[in-house]
């Protein structure tokens, strides 16, 4: 769990059937912290087809997100010939951690909030009971 510290970077594969490719990093905030170290670690990330897509369309910086995956190694070669290693989590599946206007630099929700019953349950708005799946 952790916040994103850009925008995610997408591009589309080529081919028939493009698929979308987003990039990211979550800045994970430490438990425990010795003095003189970072407060966080910065976990490169990548979503592949629909969750590519969903990064594209809902995530932005400073969103805290959650993320399920599995650590991808490998390595390259730089243009200055040297070996540079990767370590990325692929996305499983991601979701937010919290509410949209809890996010840094979230607009300004404009609706009012619902209102509460004094048991502290939320009152249904008028006509949606039948829209509901439980009665």
């Amino acid at each position: 769990m952790g916040r994103l510290t850009r925008d995610p970077e997408i591009r589309y594969t080529q081919g028939e059937k493009p698929m979308s490719v987003a990039r990211y990093t979550l800045a994970v905030d430490r438990k425990y912290k010795k003095k003189g170290e970072d407060g966080a670690d910065f976990i490169s990330c990548v979503a592949f087809g629909k969750n590519g897509e969903f990064a594209e369309k809902y995530l932005r910086q400073g969103i805290k997100i959650v993320v399920c995956g599995h650590i991808q190694t490998g390595s390259y070669t730089n243009r200055d010939g040297r070996k540079i290693y990767t370590c990325d989590v692929v996305v499983d599946e991601h979701d937010f951690a919290e509410s949209k206007g809890a996010a840094p630099n979230a607009p300004a929700n404009t609706q009012s909030a619902p209102e509460t019953a004094p048991e502290g349950w939320m009152n249904i708005p008028d006509g949606l009971e039948d829209s509901l799946p439980f009665n």
